[in-house]
């Protein structure tokens, strides 16, 4: 079954012409994915060793490349394909490094994509038969990759192994990569939509800090109230929130308003009915509507994070990945906080990082095995080192030691862990997504009201049901 559904995938991907990719600027390559050549360890190196060959490697000034299956590879190592392109890429790249550096049964070669680019690129490469060893996958990606045969269960290696995941993650953690008994990834975090603020700027405004150092917000109302104060101080080319005019991250904050005013989960947990509540997504869009109508968002902002690094907002509704780029950015003095509760419930937007096995017909069991070793290596004694990133890990050990607890931020917006409300484990939520960001844009554009685009999105949730 497995391999009529990877065929199949196969079929469809190639007669969509995907190969080029979603959002990448590379040309589509044919290259071998498993062309062996000598190279350093992580992935710049990597990348120069192929063009240094005469390869044709595309690569961004962010150190991912678009076209991965050109890229040499060492054929004495596991090939890892990662995705980490937001500011956490140096921090994998380091506990890599790490790892290799400790001798293990085989070193790990890192190659990071396009992140618009990654998941086509993976099933299309695990289709062809041509995967890497070692991948990422979001949790909410997770069950697409599992329905369609992309992915191999764990549970031998780790019985082999003798390591006991239910010890060292959380009961939910464990859920998400957890399918018909059977364990397809090793969780490596949570990601959750927070409030970064610039101190400078609400100091400016007359906005006082707590005791903790962080903003008393405890309604709506309030929130509005301290944005009005920024607003009055903000300059021209400043925006009082950093924020993207379309996409995922206004999608974001809705998502969490329309769970904060109680809204039910959008789809039942057969995936076979919209269970959504129209009348409160109504209202979560209206309301974040109203930070663009109120001149609250500057129009035109590309990048919401590098805006808040330059200084000139006073808010920034972010994800905990951009935790390890802002405290290195010189002279900016932020804090952060967890997604503050504006209305009856508690809630965040989040999502989920996991180290999966994609199917890979070339992987030997001896390399099979290296690699789940890796993968627990990562999440385990790679976990403080990936928290520096900002992202909240996952395992256990690693959350609970002294060490994340002094890490500075981080145990700002740990509590995030108990607000995030993560996507439907779905094997079409993807799509679903994609179709609610698409109809939520035609709000933030001024193409549709807030009824009409929440009419589109529950069409596109009901498209793609079971």
């Amino acid at each position: 079954m497995k391999s009529k559904v990877i065929a199949m995938l196969l079929t469809a991907t190639m007669a969509a012409g995907i190969l080029a990719g979603c959002g990448g600027t590379g040309n589509a390559g044919g290259a071998d994915a498993t062309s062996k050549k000598s190279t350093d360890t992580d992935s710049a190196s990597a990348v120069s060793g192929s063009q240094e060959a005469g390869g044709e490697t595309s690569v961004n000034e962010d150190g991912t490349v678009n076209n991965p299956e050109e890229v040499a590879v060492d054929e004495n190592k596991l090939v890892f394909w990662s995705l980490f392109s937001g500011g956490d890429g140096e921090f994998m790249d380091q506990i890599i490094s790490d790892y290799n550096a400790a001798k293990p049964t085989k070193e790990v070669q890192s190659i990071m994509l396009v992140w618009d680019d990654y998941y086509t690129k993976l099933q299309t490469a695990v289709a062809a038969g041509k995967g890497p060893d070692i991948g990422i996958s979001h949790a909410s990606k997770l069950p697409e990759l599992v329905d369609q045969g992309v992915v191999e269960p764990l549970d031998s290696y780790l019985k082999d192994l003798g390591v006991d995941l239910s010890s060292m993650y959380a009961e939910n953690s464990m859920d998400s990569v957890t399918f018909d008994g059977e364990v397809y990834a090793i969780p490596l975090d949570t990601h959750a939509e927070i409030l970064y603020y610039n101190k400078d700027i609400l100091e400016k405004a007359g906005v006082a800090l707590n005791a903790d150092g962080q903003i008393d917000i405890k309604s709506k109302d309030d929130f509005i109230a301290i944005l009005d104060k920024c607003k009055a101080v903000m300059g021209d080319g400043e925006s009082t929130i950093a924020l993207t005019n379309n996409g995922d991250d206004p999608y974001r904050i809705w998502w969490a308003t329309y769970f904060q005013m109680g809204g039910a989960p959008l789809i039942n947990d057969e995936g076979t009915k919209v269970t959504l509540d129209k009348d409160i997504a109504v209202q979560a869009a209206d309301f974040v509507k109203s930070l663009y109508d109120g001149g609250y968002v500057a129009e035109g902002i590309d990048d919401h994070q590098k805006f808040f690094q330059s200084g000139k907002a006073a808010f920034y509704f972010g994800g905990t990945w951009g935790t390890g780029a802002l405290e290195k950015t010189d002279g900016l003095n932020f804090a952060a906080q967890p997604w503050p509760q504006l209305y009856e419930n508690a809630s965040c937007w989040a999502d989920s990082h996991t180290l999966i096995l994609p199917v890979n017909p070339d992987r030997t069991e001896e390399e099979t095995k290296a690699a789940v070793e890796f993968m627990i290596s990562v999440s385990k004694d790679g976990g403080l080192t990936w928290a520096g990133s900002g992202q909240i890990p996952a395992n256990k050990a690693v959350l609970e030691s002294q060490e994340y607890k002094d890490m500075p931020y981080r145990s700002s917006y740990k509590s995030a862990l108990d607000t995030a409300v993560l996507p439907s484990k779905n094997a079409h939520f993807y799509a679903m997504k994609a179709g609610m960001i698409d109809s939520l844009n035609t709000l933030w554009s001024n193409t549709a009201d807030a009824q009409a685009a929440i009419d589109s999105l529950v069409g596109e949730l009901e498209s793609n049901l079971d």
